[in-house]
């Protein structure tokens, strides 16, 4: 089974509609899909059983997924629900040329940084020319600067510098040369790939539960802050003493005490209630406020003047 954001969002609409260029489109169609991915996930989630692997061919462009907000929805949503794998694909016989290597490995480097995920960059087109060169260049640090010495353009010496940053990136990177055409590399790919998914589970999974755990704590505290706040402006209602009849535990009674009680109160004093005439049909905020300020203020005085009475 397969989905096609085309067959959701029609992209050149989309640039007529909103007057935009072909990278303008792109991201609007996208930013559209993204408002509609929870189907997508459904669509996974019903398909998990029958389907070992699930591939998502994004945009390359980098603007257009990996720095968009839609991109990021798209890569959380995914991640936080199934293990999941970035796969870099680049062009092996179009990275012979060290500066265009280096800006490759900067765009890998991006992606990685900014999806926090597993990483493999797999070399394509290895029946054009075998991807040894490019593992050489990030293995050792000395071949890849005798290749730059031939370079003369001024982006050599930023390339050189640039060099030195990304050791570190190569170190723990999964690198995989294959051929779409011939298959061939596409065992060792998968093998990667299951290395992959168990350092999702092992170090990348627990980060996305403590993350999940942080913001609902933060929910649960904005949440608890906003009915103190309502507490306040409310006021509170208190009942002091044993002065009701025939109750001993009403000493103390707040506001939702008040509400759940109201229907318990005896028909005498449902009659007296000019909160009967209150037409709870209406919805609006603007009329529920008051009618709702009315019942708490004649429900307050109804208990002062029983104290009062009392004492």
């Amino acid at each position: 089974s397969s989905l096609d954001i085309r067959d959701t969002v029609k992209y050149k609409e989309v640039m007529k509609q909103y007057g935009l260029g072909p990278n303008g489109g792109i991201v609007t169609s996208l930013n559209l899909f993204a408002t509609r991915f929870d189907q997508v996930m459904k669509f996974i989630e019903k398909r998990q059983n029958a389907s070992k692997y699930v591939i998502i061919d994004t945009p390359g462009q980098i603007e257009v997924f990996t720095w968009s907000a839609s991109g990021t929805i798209i890569t959380e949503a995914l991640a936080s629900s199934f293990p999941s794998v970035v796969v870099y694909v680049m062009d092996t016989s179009r990275s012979t040329n060290p500066v265009t290597f280096m800006s490759n490995m900067l765009y890998a480097c991006s992606i990685l940084y900014k999806t926090k995920l597993p990483f493999i960059v797999v070399m394509n087109k290895t029946d054009i020319i075998d991807h040894s060169f490019a593992v050489e260049w990030m293995q050792d640090f000395e071949t890849f600067q005798d290749a730059l010495n031939q370079e003369t353009s001024y982006v050599s010496n930023l390339t050189r510098s640039m060099s030195l940053v990304l050791d570190e990136f190569y170190s723990s990177l999964k690198v995989v040369g294959v051929s779409a055409v011939l298959g061939t590399g596409l065992d060792d790919f998968f093998v990667q790939l299951s290395k992959a998914v168990d350092e999702y589970e092992r170090e990348y999974r627990p980060e996305y539960e403590r993350l999940r755990k942080t913001l609902e704590e933060a929910q649960n505290k904005q949440k608890k802050e906003q009915l103190e706040h309502l507490w306040k402006d409310m006021g509170s209602v208190c009942v002091q003493g044993n002065t009701l009849t025939g109750s001993d535990d009403a000493s103390a009674m707040g506001p939702s005490e008040l509400i759940l009680t109201r229907g318990t109160l005896d028909d005498e004093e449902e009659r007296e209630s000019d909160t009967d005439d209150i037409d709870h049909e209406v919805t609006e905020e603007s009329h529920e406020e008051p009618a709702f300020r009315n019942f708490m203020q004649e429900t307050r005085m109804k208990y002062q003047r029983r104290s009062n009475l009392n004492e």
